[in-house]
């Protein structure tokens, strides 16, 4: 049971699991949280955890952790909204600070929207995003179709959250040789290569 190794309070659950090899200068624990805010902390800084687990990121009343990866700070990263906007920004546009910030942000949001999804991608990456809506909808697109700008910003629109499509249940970035599994709040799964899905705008 993760409770008899982490000091759960009440109402918090276990979000995330990052796998590291070794610790080592040079490495960034990326953060993402639901209202846009991102922070990138050394990962040096996590090498001494006590049992009951240490502060990550100081996250405002209402704001909860969307998603974590470990970067080498060069990336670019990618945040994709529920309403379909996505903002890709180099990661040296967030400088490195302690864990017990509250980060910098990293898109600004329209009412009623928030962060779903965060990626990290090579700065020259010849990637495809792949974003798939509440009602089974979805596009694959290149990624260089999203160029680098600041962070901060309103970003582009990553696909239509229309009355068809829904809003944008996650995205995420692949190549030809990945699988997609598309998983429902039902737990059914379809199973699909990336090389049947065309590349559009």
């Amino acid at each position: 049971a993760i409770v008899n190794m982490l000091d759960l309070r009440k109402g918090e659950t276990v979000h995330q699991l990052l796998a590291i090899k070794q610790f080592e200068e040079g490495r960034f624990v990326l953060a993402a949280t639901r209202r846009g805010v991102v922070k990138k902390t050394r990962l040096m800084d996590y090498v001494n955890v006590r049992a009951t687990g240490i502060i990550a990121i100081d996250l405002e009343e209402g704001d909860q952790l969307i998603d974590v990866r470990l970067t080498d700070g060069a990336q670019h990263v990618m945040l994709s909204t529920r309403g379909g906007m996505v903002i890709r920004f180099p990661e040296d546009n967030v400088r490195s600070m302690g864990r017990v910030a509250r980060g910098v942000r990293g898109i600004r949001l329209r009412d009623d929207d928030h962060v779903v999804q965060m990626a990290v991608l090579a700065p020259d990456s010849e990637d495809n995003v792949v974003t798939v809506c509440d009602f089974g909808y979805g596009k694959r697109t290149a990624a260089s179709e999203f160029p680098a700008q600041k962070r901060g910003g309103l970003g582009l629109i990553g696909i239509k959250t229309t009355d068809r499509n829904g809003k944008v249940a996650g995205t995420q970035v692949v190549t030809d040789e990945h699988e997609l599994m598309i998983i429902t709040t039902g737990g059914k799964v379809i199973r699909m290569s990336l090389g049947d899905i065309s590349v559009i705008g």
